[in-house]
């Protein structure tokens, strides 16, 4: 066995892997929630808001990645420009970020499957999928990368349908529309708790975005390839993020109390729109585009969490063994320990489907913002201090905007975010748990033992004492 992956895949497939992992739960499930709790304008100026920040974190990691071409996930720009602990903090985060995601999706996946079978135990569900997502990414990653491409291709065809047929809706139906912009307390509904709350959910929908840094390793003629996926797979997610939720606060109202859950596939703003537009036949059509993205997002979340987890063993910072590819270039040892990982999707049957997704999001998106501060963090650190010390910008080829102000921005905001987890949990829950606050945080506490464990060389002292 070699230690070393293939360059199999297309720039298509790139783009593709990256809208694969973005388009998903947040916006088939989660989007009629963030209007519910933010109002229409706030859910729009949310996501308005949140798509600038990841345009200025993609072309962040565009110019590194063009500078220098990482062989398997952006991590590594941390470690050389921040520090080795931090980048071992950062690499394994996401790589349990990715892992807990995968969880979700699959989570979410049986939710969609009890719409048709609401009697069958949706842990049966759970497994049949995990089985499927795990044999495709047990193969060339030339298999993998053509069964993304398709079922990214299937529900982008939806998103776009579901754009065009809002717009005539609205259009031939002057009694939608704006008036849903003006009843109660709409367009912001609970002012600033109620956007900052949207914001939160705003920037979970948009994870995945990154994951063409991830992929790096692995697609043909990366300095090409990166730059022109990154600004791809950007501008098609704003469009289909921004246009659907606007189409959404003109088709339906913000206090329709469909939209107070995020756990149901009966509250998807999708299914409700083309059940009430169509027919009940349209709804399980939907809800089947919407089983095939999910899907799709889980998984593009096992291909990055078993590439991650591949890097840090090549690197000297996880086990050798994980390191390891097998005659197809599949890292064999890090794909079964990253579905162990996500095999907890199976405790759905304990604590029961919807609080688990619930509390899956929370985490999973905790980690995607961590993930997203390093980023940027990396690239202001490359700027202002490693670059000058070697040879200056004369010599990127590839420039992001707006230095040092989108880094700066950027970091305060992500920081921001970090630090406001708890404001949906007081606000959805008035007996909440201290529990409950010490799981929305779970993140850090993890990104802050491996940081210190590395920092302060515990390992070897760990190990004597056994």
């Amino acid at each position: 066995m070699t230690s070393d992956l293939s360059r199999r895949l297309q720039a298509r497939h790139l783009n593709m892997i990256a809208i694969g992992g973005s388009i998903g739960t947040g916006i088939f499930l989660a989007s009629g929630y963030t209007i519910f709790v933010g109002g229409p304008g706030g859910a729009l100026l949310a996501y308005s808001l949140m798509a600038i920040i990841v345009y200025f974190l993609m072309t962040s990691l565009s110019e590194m990645s063009v500078y220098k071409p990482t062989s398997g996930t952006f991590c590594e720009y941390s470690s050389l420009y921040v520090g080795k602990s931090f980048g071992l903090a950062m690499g394994y985060n996401y790589w349990l970020n990715w892992a807990i995601t995968l969880a979700a999706e699959i989570s979410a996946a049986a939710l969609i499957m009890s719409y048709w079978f609401p009697h069958v135990n949706g842990v049966i569900f759970s497994l049949v999928f995990f089985i499927g997502i795990f044999l495709c990414n047990a193969f060339s990653v030339r298999i993998f990368g053509e069964i993304e491409y398709f079922m990214s291709f299937v529900k982008v065809a939806v998103v776009l349908a579901f754009i065009v047929l809002g717009i005539f809706t609205v259009v031939e139906q002057p009694h939608f529309g704006i008036p849903h912009w003006s009843i109660g307390d709409a367009p912001f509904h609970r002012g600033l708790i109620g956007f900052i709350s949207a914001f939160l959910f705003a920037g979970f929908s948009f994870q995945g975005t990154e994951l063409v840094g991830v992929a790096s390793g692995e697609v043909q003629d990366p300095e090409k390839a990166i730059p022109k996926s990154i600004k791809y797979v950007f501008w098609r997610l704003t469009l289909f993020y921004i246009l659907s939720i606007g189409i959404i606060t003109l088709l339906l109202p913000y206090n329709d109390p469909r939209l107070a859950t995020q756990d149901s596939v009966n509250a998807s703003p999708y299914t409700l729109i083309f059940s009430y537009y169509l027919s009940n036949y349209a709804a399980d059509l939907i809800n089947f585009i919407i089983l095939v993205a999910v899907l799709s997002a889980a998984n593009a979340s096992m291909y990055s969490a078993t590439r991650i987890l591949w890097y840090l063993g090549k690197t000297g910072q996880a086990p050798k063994a994980f390191s390891r590819v097998n005659p197809s270039a599949i890292p064999m040892a890090a794909l079964l320990i990253s579905s162990l990982i996500g095999s907890f999707v199976f405790l759905s049957s304990v604590v029961g489907n919807g609080v688990l997704f619930s509390y899956l999001v929370q985490i999973s998106s905790l980690s995607g913002f961590i993930a997203w501060f390093g980023i940027a963090l990396s690239h202001y650190k490359f700027r202002k201090y490693y670059l000058p010390q070697h040879g200056g910008v004369e010599n990127l080829r590839y420039k992001a905007r707006f230095f040092p102000y989108a880094q700066i921005i950027s970091m305060l905001m992500l920081g921001f975010i970090i630090l406001a987890q708890f404001i949906p949990l007081i606000m959805d829950n008035t007996s909440y748990r201290w529990m409950d606050l010490f799981v929305v945080y779970a993140s850090i506490w993890m990104f802050m033992v491996f940081y210190f464990t590395h920092k302060f060389d515990w390992i070897p002292k760990i190990k004597a004492w056994f």
